[in-house]
């Protein structure tokens, strides 16, 4: 398999060479040139398939230059009872008849971001041994992608990670997550704007091709491609579990800020995988319900990011928003391009008077829905009351819209992404009891933590890059 840009300006590369890059060389992200396609009598010979076995069957083929019996080592490596604390990986729970919920959240770091991240930590350390090579990480994180990829890179051989955070707007426990590690190769910086603005700095900096060379720069946020097919695994692990026969419909919702976690169900679909719906939900901060209501994109100012209860979702610029649109405009590069260069120039784009927008609803199967922080609060207590279930605020925004957005007799999946931990305060506010944590992290937010506080200047961050590497 070959990987293209988004924008048409990269060669085609294969896997390994994607794996330690994040934007393409001409400000695109990298797809497959192709999605490999799965029929019914596949499905089916998967129903058995433990969460390792069926990586392996999904992640092979997308890694085609990587040999399968390595592949198989490395995801077994990945997916362990001892760093998910169940063989399942991902459990599911039926909360009512034809309503569940996708557990995703337990992993090192209590979020659906360590599904990806093991993994992509496996990935880094091969590749890089196979070519004798050391990289940089410089990524962005809302809270949880920059614990996540801490905790899968600080053993790795090869590796420094540089974490920019929206500082103020992680809860405490996110923050007391990320800042307390104490590895020589762990790097926090603290930029004095919103996650937006942390992610335009990684763009710039990867934009900036001499620096990225001359430093090795590689990412690992949701751009990074191999989390992508990380997380499309899990969608088919589900839909194998709910699924009365191979064939019918599951529907699926997904909390969304970055367009990531969705973005995965999107190619598992253009994959062959029988999903009927995909129903993005956001909060307060509404950029992707507005695009898929009406066809259209508009990028907020970091002023109008709203900091709300639900702050892995704070996001105004959805980065992989771009590898749907490439496919809805039927993989025109040129088209795509002209789009993005008016995301930069005025802020967004329109696809409501096209026929695009039609195809996104009917074809694509996609369709949205907002929550509020009144909603999270009240989801949280209904979802206590009704089924002994504690959400996390995020996931109660999911659990929200799949009960507006459910078809009869069609099974929804809402998709989990942390643990309620991870935010104290709401969860007190909510059922007015602190929500249970791991005992291994009672005393996290105590420990001594150390990160570097930075203006929101791309300048200031690569001066710290390189006094820290130097």
């Amino acid at each position: 398999m070959n990987y293209i840009s988004t924008r048409g300006g990269m060669a085609a590369q294969g896997f390994s060479d994607i794996l330690l890059g994040g934007l393409a060389p001409d400000g695109g992200l990298v797809v497959p040139d192709v999605y490999p396609q799965i029929d019914k009598a596949t499905l089916q010979s998967w129903r058995t398939l433990s969460y390792p076995q069926l990586a392996f069957e999904i992640v092979s083929r997308f890694a085609t230059d990587i040999p399968a019996e390595d592949v198989r080592r490395l995801v077994e490596a990945a997916y362990t009872e001892q760093a998910f604390g169940t063989p399942d990986i991902t459990p599911l729970t039926e909360l009512e008849s034809g309503l569940h919920l996708l557990h995703l959240s337990n992993g090192p770091t209590l979020a659906f971001k360590d599904i990806a991240m093991q993994l992509l930590g496996q990935l880094f350390e091969y590749v890089l041994a196979q070519r004798g090579e050391a990289v940089n990480i410089i990524g962005a994180t809302s809270g949880d992608t920059g614990s996540a990829a801490e905790y899968a890179m600080r053993s790795k051989k090869g590796v420094n990670v540089f974490m920019l955070s929206p500082h103020g707007r992680m809860s405490p426990f996110q923050r007391a997550q990320m800042f307390s590690l104490q590895d020589a190769n762990i790097h926090n910086i603290a930029v004095e704007g919103t996650f937006d603005d942390c992610q335009d700095i990684v763009k710039a900096i990867n934009n900036d091709a001499a620096f990225k060379q001359k430093y090795k720069v590689s990412a690992v946020n949701s751009i990074n491609w191999g989390r992508i097919v990380a997380q499309v695994v899990y969608y088919f692990r589900a839909y194998l579990q709910v699924a009365g026969q191979i064939g019918d419909e599951v529907d699926f919702v997904v909390p969304s800020g970055n367009f990531g976690n969705i973005c995965a169900g999107h190619i598992a679909r253009q994959m062959g995988l029988p999903v009927g719906k995909l129903v993005v939900a956001t909060n307060e901060n509404d950029v992707l319900d507005e695009f898929f209501r009406t066809g259209r994109y508009t990028v907020r100012a970091s002023k109008d990011t709203h900091a709300t209860s639900s702050p892995s979702m704070d996001i105004s610029k959805a980065s992989n928003l771009e590898r749907f649109v490439f496919d809805l405009i039927e993989r025109d590069s040129a088209a795509l391009a002209g789009l993005w260069r008016d995301v930069d120039s005025t802020g967004g784009f329109d696809l409501g008077k096209t026929p695009f927008f039609a195809r996104m609803v009917g074809e694509f199967g996609f369709s949205s829905g907002k929550s509020t922080h009144a909603d999270r609060i009240a989801t949280i207590r209904a979802a206590k009351a009704k089924w002994n279930v504690v959400l996390d605020p995020h996931t109660a925004d999911g659990v929200k819209v799949a009960l507006e957005a459910r078809r009869p007799g069609v099974p929804m999946v809402t998709l989990e992404t942390a643990l309620p931990a991870k935010f104290e305060a709401t969860i007190l506010e909510a059922l007015n009891e602190a929500p249970p944590r791991p005992a291994a992290l009672a005393n996290l937010e105590s420990l001594p933590q150390r990160s570097e506080v930075l203006p929101n200047d791309m300048e200031a961050v690569k001066r710290y890059v390189v006094d820290a590497l130097n």
